[in-house]
């Protein structure tokens, strides 16, 4: 069996058609068909995108209309014709209850209050809504008409339970006469009270007055406390800040510190007596021979000399009488001060150099005296101070304080204190100190 050649290439997918020949315009007219329908779809699709862009303009550009046109349904008087005749009735219904007023009848006033009160609430109702809900917002809202439903549930159960007849039956048997001189009599105790209080006001502004006052005097104090420490600085010292005391600034020193004493209390006098001591300006310090110029110690500090020494202030009599009670003098020189009758009542004297200073008639009740020094040298030795000899430190003669008729009640002393006191504090000392002085002579023999 013999194929046919024409056939296979009739069917062969490289065959191409001859021009002219009714496959090659089949072929043409399809391809034609392909490009138009091609160009239909996307018009058609186009115009669809169109369409759709142009409704949803229209839908958005309708919303805010759609929107008040339901806004405003339901709103009475939202339409021209409506306001015209909500406004036509509202009038009316002034007018039946005006008539109503003028031909005495009830009925036609009652109704024409009645529907102008409901009209009128339902076109204002609306505008007002929104304002109260703007001034009382929800929750405050509860809480108003809470309280106001409380006062009535009280006015309510008042009237209910006949406590306001029992009320006014009391109140009409009370004798007023009798509530009338009592209202007088609380009008007097009114008026006392009153003027308790200006008195109680009054004293209560002159206690702050004075305690503002006192404050303002401390500060005052201390400020001059400041100046005079910078002033006595700055006269003894020099550029180099080495002591420079020539005997007029000694001398200017010591007038500036008695000047200072007389206007300051015991705490300020204090002060000053702790920085003078702190600073070696009250201890007696070792000379130049020629110059007269302090010597140091070689230990930071300057040399003290008991016997031929200078104090840069020389304290004298400057607390004779002085009050010093209750005041803090710890570690402080006192030695060869004039204490005669100064107050030292509960002072704290621990450690403080008592050598040489006159303590006639001191008071020292409930002193603190642990470890204060009364005298230099052994105690079998040691002598009061005396005004023609001079003072041995060695053995001590000379060296201790004056005690006589000192006050000693309640300080508690040490054995060798004791013995110093009682040997050379008289008899009106000896009476004071605790514990006695039994089996100590009375070496000052008065």
């Amino acid at each position: 069996m013999t194929s046919n050649p024409n056939s296979s290439q009739s069917h062969s997918p490289m065959s191409a058609p001859e021009p002219g020949s009714p496959d090659s315009n089949s072929g043409a007219n399809s391809l034609n068909g392909a490009a138009s329908n091609q160009l239909y779809q996307e018009n058609l699709a186009a115009n669809q995108s169109l369409g759709a862009l142009t409704s949803n303009s229209l839908q958005k550009s309708r919303q805010p209309v759609v929107r008040h046109a339901q806004s405003q349904k339901g709103v009475p008087g939202s339409s021209p014709a409506t306001t015209a005749a909500t406004s036509v009735m509202i009038l009316a219904a002034i007018a039946i209850m005006l008539i109503g007023f003028g031909l005495d009848n009830a009925w036609f006033g009652w109704a024409g209050a009645l529907v102008a009160l409901l009209l009128s609430l339902q076109v204002v109702w609306p505008v007002w809504q929104p304002a109260i809900a703007e001034l009382f917002p929800r929750q405050e809202q509860s809480v108003w008409i809470g309280t106001v439903g409380l006062i009535a549930a009280l006015v309510g159960l008042y009237q209910l339970t006949g406590f306001n007849q029992r009320l006014n039956n009391w109140i009409n048997q009370l004798n007023w006469d009798a509530v009338g001189a009592l209202g007088e009599v609380f009008g007097a105790l009114g008026q006392i009270l009153i003027a308790v209080l200006a008195v109680y006001i009054a004293w209560r502004q002159y206690v702050i007055s004075k305690d503002l006052t006192i404050q303002q005097n401390l500060i005052t104090q201390q400020q001059t406390i400041d100046t005079y420490f910078q002033g006595i600085s700055d006269l003894v010292l020099d550029d180099q800040g080495l002591l420079e005391d020539w005997p007029q600034e000694r001398a200017i020193a010591e007038g500036r510190t008695a000047a200072i004493f007389s206007s300051v209390d015991a705490g300020g006098k204090a002060k000053i007596i702790r920085f003078l001591s702190r600073a070696k300006l009250l201890s007696p310090l070792r000379r130049d021979r020629r110059l007269g110029r302090a010597i140091l110690d070689g230990v930071g500090g300057y040399e003290e000399d008991r016997i031929h020494g200078v104090r840069v202030i020389d304290l004298g009599v400057m607390l004779a009488g002085a009050d010093l009670s209750g005041t803090d003098l710890r570690w402080t020189d006192l030695s060869e001060a004039n204490l005669v009758r100064a107050n030292l009542n509960n002072c704290d004297l621990v450690k403080a150099n008592l050598a040489r200073a006159i303590l006639y008639e001191a008071k020292l009740q409930k002193a603190d005296l642990e470890g204060t020094r009364l005298f230099y040298g052994n105690l079998d030795t040691a002598t009061p101070r005396s005004r023609t000899e001079a003072p041995d430190y060695r053995a001590g003669l000379h060296t201790g304080a004056v005690v006589e008729n000192a006050d000693l009640t309640g300080v508690k002393l040490s054995e060798d204190q004791r013995c110093y006191c009682c040997a050379w504090g008289g008899s009106k000392t000896r009476n004071t100190i605790m514990g006695g002085c039994e089996g100590i002579p009375n070496l000052l023999g008065r």
